[in-house]
């Protein structure tokens, strides 16, 4: 038996479907009671706007939920942990597994082939539903729950610093070099100083600079307005500049989280905080092959003095810990204390060997 890493296959069926069982049993209980409180604090404001009734509650309903399942999955992956754990040790079948030969390893073997399993599926639920839900919803709530608009990809009030001028566009319209700039208004800066303000209500892509007009030129100086009929002005300014805006992480897929990284980085924008984001997409599925590795306590303990809801407790500490220290981290990267890599691994990593320690030291 010490030669095989699971133990003996109906042992291993028994075992993993007990854990899923009990996993998605708390995860169903936790999703209705969570989604009944949050629709209580949202369906006024989802009924205020006029027209809206049951269907626009269902389809937030519809929204909600997805997102409530990515974020307490982990949650209900440690407590089906912790009470398969001790209903096992209850009935002194983890006594029976370890007489029979089988390490503290093999016994938690077919719980974290299941986790492992659930990760994947986690990942892939987050990936094509949760992130999808997650964008349509903030476009819902930014509308105050009415009618959404169109979006065919337009971008408003866009920034963008050429040298010391900064340039306002009020819409822009299309990708790449077919880019259309619609109320274009450069502040012209001198050292610092504001020398004059260029407007113009239209512009295109001209060789490596941008064709406005016809263009106005207010001087600060001497308070003159001056046409300037068709100019070029923002050389060097790229038109991916104009197209990146602010990315949610969170409605953003894996995919196009990595594309739009790749884009900001070579537009010369910040991307720390999103490279933290994409790491943490699967850093955070797999957190829950961590639950059976610190939810074991329940099940093996120097201590055999029947205090079993003690050591539930102490599993159930130790999963806890690692949520609020996943998102202190993350929280740390998105400000820049931490480097992306290391907000997103740094609680996995740390929690992996507390849990191989606690398990060595006191079964192994």
């Amino acid at each position: 038996m010490r030669s095989q890493f699971f133990p003996s296959r109906t042992v291993s069926l028994y075992m993993g479907k007990m854990f899923l069982v009990r996993t998605l049993a708390i995860l169903a209980a936790l999703v209705l009671v969570l989604q009944a409180l949050d629709l209580l604090s949202e369906s006024g404001t989802i009924l205020t706007y006029p027209g809206n009734g049951d269907a626009q509650i269902w389809r937030y309903v519809s929204l909600r939920t997805p997102e409530i399942i990515a974020r307490f999955l982990p949650f209900s992956v440690l407590l089906g942990t912790i009470i398969t754990l001790t209903t096992l040790n209850q009935n002194s079948e983890v006594i029976a597994l370890k007489a029979s030969g089988l390490s503290a390893h093999q016994v938690l073997a077919p719980l974290i082939v299941a986790s492992l399993a659930i990760a994947m599926l986690s990942f892939a639920f987050n990936d094509r539903i949760v992130s999808r839900a997650t964008a349509t919803l903030n476009r819902w709530q930014k509308v105050q729950y009415g009618p959404m608009p169109t979006d065919r990809g337009d971008r408003q009030n866009v920034w963008v610093r050429d040298g010391e001028d900064l340039m306002l566009v009020g819409q822009v319209k299309g990708k790449g070099d077919q880019a259309k700039l619609s109320t274009v208004t450069i502040y012209d800066r001198e050292d610092g100083n504001l020398a004059a303000i260029i407007r113009a209500p239209r512009g295109v892509r001209d060789g490596d600079g941008w064709r406005i007009g016809p263009a106005t030129r207010f001087a600060v100086a001497s308070g003159k307005t001056t046409p300037m009929g068709a100019i070029v002005v923002a050389r060097g300014v790229r038109a991916d500049q104009f197209t990146l805006t602010n990315i949610d992480a969170d409605g953003t897929s894996f995919g196009a989280l990595r594309e739009a990284i790749a884009d900001l980085g070579a537009a010369g924008r910040p991307t720390k905080a999103l490279e933290g984001s994409l790491w943490h997409k699967i850093s955070g599925p797999l957190s829950s092959v961590l639950m059976p590795l610190l939810g074991a306590v329940a099940a093996f303990g120097l201590a055999r003095s029947g205090q079993l809801f003690l050591r539930a407790v102490i599993g159930m500490s130790l999963g806890f810990a690692y949520f609020v220290a996943d998102n202190f981290a993350l929280a740390m990267g998105n400000l820049g204390a931490y480097p992306p890599f290391l907000a997103a691994w740094a609680p996995f990593l740390l929690f992996l060997m507390i849990g191989e320690l606690l398990l060595v030291r006191t079964e192994e």
